[in-house]
């Protein structure tokens, strides 16, 4: 049996991209799981694809385990750490967002692992995010 984990895009539009995570575990968490994956983002209206994001919104609520939000390159870099069994918003559109700057290797993707999961522990997550184009 593995977690039941649920992906839901909220919106998707020509600069800001909405996603809502979910999981209800078994005990066996996700370690580095993919979660945004920016190549699979709409592209904008001159057909650039999306490499990268801001994060300016983070919105989560944990049921017996924590969550810790990476972005995905050489040596993954820590971006949030939300804590178990709390109702979390942490709102950062006013500060500019948290942007990648993880160096080499960066793909402008977000990775998820759960942290102290037991069985019947839960979370649900929603990312606000500004989109990115080369």
């Amino acid at each position: 049996m593995a977690d039941a984990v649920a992906t839901q895009t909220l919106f998707d539009g020509e600069r800001k991209a909405i996603l809502k995570f979910t999981n209800i575990s078994d005990g066996t968490g996700e370690t580095k799981v993919l979660k945004v994956d920016v190549s699979s983002l709409l592209p904008n209206a001159s057909s650039q694809t999306c490499d990268g994001v801001t994060i300016t919104n983070i919105i989560a609520s944990t049921d017996g385990m924590g969550i810790t939000l990476f972005w995905d390159a050489t040596t993954d870099v820590v971006i949030a750490t939300i804590p178990q069994n709390t109702n979390y918003r942490l709102k950062l559109g006013d500060l500019g967002g948290f942007w990648n700057n993880s160096g080499a290797g960066k793909n402008g993707d977000v990775l998820l692992s759960t942290v102290g999961a037991s069985a019947n522990d839960s979370y649900t997550l929603t990312l606000e995010m500004t989109k990115h184009y080369s």
